[in-house]
Order: structure tokens, then C-alpha cells, then sequence
């Protein structure tokens, strides 16, 4: 009996240790993307609407191969940050906007659109924002060599000319070693 006693917590401990492993062999790494979003001058107020979709080559083959893995091995691919910044004019401002919200699909024609991110009350007066990550899985979307991003806002005023905006994307994903 008193060997069984010694025996369970030895037999625990080697458990942990090979479960352990298992976790260390785990990568951990981000993917980030980058790309231009033109709300135009002639949206309209009033509703939540679609700007045109932007095809985006994503960096994701390179990063998982310079991280040792491939988009074989991944586990989970998650919306990290989402960064907006206006890049022209340099003047503006996101006082004009109200609502945005970002979509991702493997589609180009936006056929199975998930959200990625959104923003409600988008503060003033200034000329970057972070939107707050939807929380979804999206392994789907950077297992291939490009996304998606469809964008969709609803405006506080009227723009006297088109805004160009860049979005950052990082991808926070856990991958298995080959």
C-alpha cells in the first residue's frame, strides 16, 4: 500500500512532463497584414454601408514557414489587433464616422463574410483607432495566400473629399511543429 502511495504522485508527475512537452512544441507567433481602405465622398448618411471589398495577399505562408511550421499545422488563428489610420488627407480626422465595422472572407464576392472586428461610437478627433476583435477563429482565412476584407460604416457627416485609410491586422496563431 505504501509503495501504491508512493507511486501515484511519481506517475502524476511523469504525466505533466510529457503533457508538457506537448505544449512546448506549440509555436506561437503573429501574422501581420496591411492594406488600404478608400471611404469615398459620395457615401451617404444614414445606414451601415459597404465600401467596395479589398483583396489582401497575406504574409501568412511566409510567416508560418520563417516560424518553421506551415498553415498544415496550425491550431488557431486569432484577430489580435486591428489598427486604423488615416493616411490621406493628413488633415482628417474620424470625426465623420459613427459606426465601422471589418468582415473577412475567403471569397472575393464576400459569400461567407465572418466579422472580424467593430467599433461603436467611434471617438473624435483623432486619426487612428483600434477596433475591438470579434473573437472569431479564423484559421480558414489565413491558410490560404489571401483574404478578403469587406468594410462596412456609417457616417456622422459628410467627407468634402475621399479618405484613404491603412488598416494593420495582427494575427496572434498557435501552430504545431512539423
Amino acid at each position: 500500500m505504501k509503495k501504491l502511495l508512493f507511486l501515484a504522485p511519481l506517475l502524476v508527475a511523469l504525466s505533466l512532463l510529457g503533457s508538457c512537452k506537448k505544449i512546448l512544441d506549440l509555436l506561437e507567433f503573429n501574422v501581420e497584414d496591411s492594406q488600404t481602405v478608400v471611404v469615398p465622398k459620395t457615401l451617404p448618411l444614414g445606414s451601415l454601408l459597404p465600401l467596395p471589398p479589398v483583396q489582401v495577399s497575406s504574409s501568412s505562408k511566409t510567416t508560418y514557414a520563417n516560424n518553421g511550421t506551415s498553415a498544415d499545422y496550425v491550431q488557431d488563428v486569432t484577430l489580435d489587433r486591428l489598427t486604423l489610420t488615416i493616411t490621406n488627407p493628413t488633415t482628417q480626422n474620424f470625426n465623420f464616422l459613427k459606426r465601422i465595422e471589418v468582415y473577412i472572407s475567403t471569397d472575393p464576392n464576400g459569400n461567407d463574410l465572418f466579422l472580424l472586428a467593430s467599433l461603436d461610437n467611434v471617438p473624435t478627433g483623432v486619426n487612428s483607432i483600434s477596433l475591438k476583435p470579434a473573437n472569431q477563429k479564423l484559421d480558414v482565412f489565413l491558410s490560404k495566400d489571401s483574404y478578403t476584407l469587406t468594410t462596412k460604416v456609417l457616417l456622422n457627416s459628410l467627407l468634402a473629399q475621399d479618405v484613404t485609410i491603412r488598416a494593420d491586422e495582427r494575427f496572434k496563431v498557435k501552430a504545431r511543429k512539423p
